[in-house]
């Protein structure tokens, strides 16, 4: 028998503001079978590729990629905000609604051996997917894959990651934003 993830994934409705439908993953990672099948379904349809190492956003990222990077066998990187790694850093600035954020990783963690997945629980906009690619890329490595748990399709995250050369999976899609 088959788990229904999606059914694992509570939306709570008007959050963080009016008219947005929250996708809450915690009830996912909860549920220890959801949570397991979860990483394994990601790390399946990763595992023919030669990934050497995992990329997670922070940090609901951190959750799941770190889940993948270990049942794959290989290193995992953390997508961190500004300032929050120790050591030399690269960083990238993103877009947000009312400003920039910055992204970074260790500077000495990928070359151009390296071939990267990114994971993160959730694809809406693909503005930060879109700006950790590039801080990835910057490092010779190749980064072609990327895993959400989730797309929001109605937000254009995923074909807009697409359009960068980035082959989108995803575990579920859920209308609306």
């Amino acid at each position: 028998m088959t788990l229904d993830l999606k059914a694992l994934v509570r939306t709570i409705p008007d959050y963080p503001k009016k008219g947005i439908l929250f996708r809450d993953i915690t009830t996912l990672i909860e549920h220890p079978e959801g949570f397991k099948a979860s990483i394994e379904q990601i790390a399946e349809a990763h595992r023919h590729l030669g990934v050497t190492h995992v990329a997670g956003i922070e940090a609901r990222g951190f959750i799941f990629g770190a889940g993948v990077a270990i049942a794959l066998g290989v290193g995992f990187i953390p997508v961190r905000k500004k300032g929050k790694l120790p050591g030399e850093t690269i960083g990238q600035n993103y877009a947000l609604e009312y400003g920039v954020d910055t992204i970074e990783i260790h500077a000495d963690v990928l070359d151009a051996g390296d071939t990267v997945l990114l994971v993160d629980d959730l694809i809406a906009t693909g503005g930060t997917a879109i700006a950790a690619v590039g801080l990835l890329r910057r490092t010779g490595a190749t980064v072609a894959n990327a895993a959400f748990v989730i797309d929001l399709p109605d937000l254009g995250g995923a074909a807009k990651l697409e359009a960068e050369g980035v082959e989108v999976s995803t575990l579920m899609a859920f209308a609306g934003h």
